[in-house]
């Protein structure tokens, strides 16, 4: 604002007001006193008389008339109150909803996971974890492509194999058990394989060129047949197409079953599995309750039994029966 000689004039600037000490009048109305109010906020009672009296100087103005047996509000403190308290009032229903959200989590909660693990893993977990918490809602994206927590507003994802971001709190989970299987009859046609076979057996993969590590022996690999999916590359191999390499979490009951034989002395490749979230510090209790209910569901990670992969080897060596006549 200008002066009629064009001279800026300087604005009343509002006098600084510590909202505690806003809060701290609004407490002294609502207990009748000074000694009142400093029980409830622990502290003594002249300071809480030092300290109104400072915030009438900065006002400059009287917002309460002492008397030696009680205090009474004048105009200007009656219209101050009621600004006061409801601050107040908003700032305890601002902390009551964290409290609240604290112990009963609510709201959205985004997972990402490989498409495999998603279907296996986490879809029982999460059915579990929504009848257990009936205010939260859940958002699970399967997909084989590694989502950027942060950037995609992700809480939480399931990550296999080794990780290439520091900067994530991980949680390990269990561990992921590769084989390689193929069903008795390709095995029959097939003959007694090795690992160093490998680079000329038929396999299914899920790239033109792969390089397979088994029992120590590393060998350069060309898929007869090339996936993008796990489920459709344990389909060929039960198919009799060829040699797969399948987690445990996916082949395991057609191992039990004998429609799958594990190869090279139930030989596993461990890989580990993790939960990934973008902070410890504050973390919201449904990131926090739900990475402890994905660590209590192990059973899809345990590895094949010596047992079963035994006796998978057994079925594929056996010979084939003649059909009656």
């Amino acid at each position: 604002m200008r002066s009629p000689t064009g001279a800026s004039t300087p604005r009343s600037a509002s006098p600084a007001i510590a909202p505690a000490d806003m809060l701290l009048f609004a407490e002294v109305v609502r207990e009748g006193g000074f000694t009142g109010a400093a029980r409830v906020l622990g502290i003594t009672k002249q300071t809480v008389s030092e300290r109104i009296a400072k915030l009438e100087g900065r006002l400059g103005v009287r917002l309460l008339e002492r008397t030696t047996r009680r205090l009474r509000m004048t105009d200007a403190g009656g219209a101050y109150y009621e600004r006061c308290a409801a601050i107040a009032a908003q700032i305890d229903e601002a902390n009551g909803e964290v409290l609240a959200y604290q112990a009963e989590p609510s709201g959205i909660l985004r997972v990402s996971a490989p498409a495999l693990y998603g279907r296996r893993y986490l879809a029982p977990v999460v059915a579990r974890y929504l009848l257990e918490h009936p205010k939260l809602r859940v958002e699970l994206v399967v997909s084989d492509r590694r989502v950027d927590l942060i950037e995609e507003g992700f809480d939480v994802a399931l990550r296999i194999g080794k990780l290439d971001d520091s900067s994530l709190t991980t949680r390990k989970l269990g561990e992921s058990h590769v084989y390689c299987v193929a069903s008795p009859g390709f095995l029959r046609s097939h003959g007694d394989l090795r690992p160093s076979a490998l680079g000329t057996a038929r396999t299914i993969g899920l790239r033109v060129f792969e390089t397979w590590e088994v029992a120590g022996v590393r060998a350069r690999v060309t898929p007869a047949l090339v996936v993008n999916d796990l489920e459709m590359a344990c389909d060929a191999a039960l198919a009799g197409v060829g040699i797969a390499r399948l987690p445990a979490i996916l082949c395991g009951d057609a191992v039990r079953e004998g429609r799958l034989c594990v190869l090279f002395g139930g030989e596993a490749t461990v890989r580990p599995v993790y939960a990934v979230y973008p902070s410890r510090q504050h973390l919201p209790p449904k990131v926090r309750l739900f990475v402890d209910a994905l660590a209590e569901q192990i059973e899809p990670m345990r590895p094949l039994s010596a047992r079963q992969t035994a006796a998978a080897v057994a079925t594929a060596r056996a010979p084939r029966r003649p059909a009656k006549r």
